[in-house]
């Protein structure tokens, strides 16, 4: 079309029609021009846009460029591996910030220096070794922001001891306790509330056994079995819920999984205290001894003050209190003195030969009935027992009160009421003596001395 138009415009017929031919094919070259407009314009402008984009970027990457190549092989791969983008800058306070808290958390050894110019960080300080150093300059390159990393560290030399490279490992490492102390400082409060739940819940149930084996008159050593159980099992739950809000990381499958596993050490390692448990729990159930009776096992005597699960506390008649363990009881014989409320007593008294055997018996037997401390609905019992070196004993048997006191009290009375009794109908409670009988009389010789007192007897 451009074509077309340029010969219209230099052919010669055209100069000679003048005007009037112009005239006439210019509504065929108006729309002619404009086209060709129109060409040129879409041809010129993709390669003019696509050049001033190169210098432009020309321009942005070359004080960059200038400015990394001055400082080694370092920039250029640290160039390489990240681009540099120039469209959301973070600020250098920031990224310097962030470096450093990644190494505290990571707890990266090291005495470190880091400087941050415009997106390029730059490590310097004393590694301990080149694995630290490659490691602090990686980690450095991943952080957002940073445009390139220059390590100018130096790596340790020697095997001297740097105390304060030393004490910067040790306090980082108090300041990463410290800090996980905090972020766990939460959870430990939550678990102290929920420890502090179980308590109050613990002391609620306990509360609702207790009354309702009141209620349905459980003897007391059962009742404070199911008191002791309950609060156990409340106790246990509550810790393992405490454990499982203090450690996320913890689930009850996991932490029954853990006990079950040791339960086999723990049986072993602990294995006279878990006996000691279960023969509690069966004292509890099955035995007939309650708090307040008197019991006798072993070389210990006394009144029996607790029962719990692992042990059993006995207040001895001298005061002496005795903890003794719940699986010595249930193994040996234990002999329950207050089993009954009256409990039988004997004594043994003799009369001389020569007193009449049945009137013996019979003021022994007035006197111990008239005792305030024998008991009536019991019989008392008189045996003449045996013919003793200077007496015949009787077997004196009676009914008192259980306790050890009890006894001790009527034994004391009836002693005392029976000499009394005796020595009034004057019958003779003998002493120890031996009576020699010889065959053959024997003469009697006395000495100088006897007759020196014999003589002075008789002046």
């Amino acid at each position: 079309m451009c074509d077309r138009f340029r010969s219209l415009l230099l052919s010669p017929s055209s100069q000679s029609r003048g005007r009037h031919v112009v005239r006439k094919d210019r509504h065929r070259v108006l729309p002619a021009i404009l086209i060709c407009s129109i060409t040129l314009v879409l041809c010129i402008s993709p390669s003019a846009i696509l050049a001033q984009e190169e210098s432009t970027s020309e321009e942005t990457t070359s004080p960059t460029a200038s400015a990394l190549s001055s400082d080694g092989n370092d920039v250029d791969a640290a160039a390489d591996k990240s681009p540099i983008d120039v469209k959301d800058v973070v600020p250098d306070a920031k990224i310097k910030s962030r470096i450093e808290g990644l190494f505290r958390a990571l707890r990266q050894s090291g005495d470190y220096e880091i400087e941050v110019d415009q997106g390029i960080v730059t490590l310097r300080g004393e590694a301990p070794d080149k694995e630290q150093k490659q490691a602090a300059e990686e980690l450095s390159q991943r952080v957002q922001g940073v445009v390139a990393v220059l390590n100018e560290m130096t790596v340790r030399e020697g095997s001297a001891f740097n105390y304060q490279l030393a004490l910067n490992h040790v306090w980082a490492s108090l300041l990463g306790l410290w800090e996980d102390f905090l972020n766990r400082l939460p959870l430990l409060i939550v678990g102290l509330l929920v420890l502090i739940l179980t308590a109050g819940v613990v002391r609620v149930a306990t509360g609702i056994v207790w009354r309702s084996a009141k209620r349905a008159r459980i003897r007391n050593s059962l009742n404070d079995l199911f008191v002791q159980l309950t609060t156990f099992f409340t106790w246990v739950i509550g810790i393992m819920i405490a454990a499982i809000i203090i450690f996320p990381g913890m689930t009850p499958a996991k932490l029954l999984t853990v006990l079950g596993l040791g339960s086999v050490a723990l049986g072993f390692a602990f294995k006279d205290i878990f006996e000691n448990f279960f023969a509690g729990i069966l004292i509890l159930w099955r035995f007939p001894f309650d708090r307040g009776d008197f019991i006798e096992c072993e070389d210990i005597q006394g009144s029996v003050e607790d029962i719990t699960i692992r042990m059993t506390t006995i207040r001895q008649v001298d005061g002496q209190l005795v903890v003794a363990p719940n699986a010595m009881l249930f193994k040996n014989s234990v002999n329950i003195l207050t089993n009954r409320k009256l409990r039988r007593t004997t004594i043994i008294c003799g009369v001389a030969y020569g007193e009449d055997v049945d009137e013996s018996r019979a003021v022994i037997e007035a006197a111990v009935r008239d005792c305030t401390t024998v008991a009536t609905e019991e019989p008392v019992e008189i045996f003449a027992q045996e013919f003793a070196s200077s007496s015949i004993n009787f077997e004196v048997t009676w009914w008192t009160g259980s306790t050890p006191l009890d006894v001790r009290r009527s034994r004391d009375e009836v002693v005392a009421k029976v000499k009394r009794r005796l020595d009034e109908a004057g019958i003779e409670i003998p002493f120890p003596y031996r009576t020699l009988t010889f065959k053959e009389s024997l003469p009697l010789i006395r000495g100088a001395g006897s007759k020196r007192e014999s003589s002075n007897r008789d002046e």
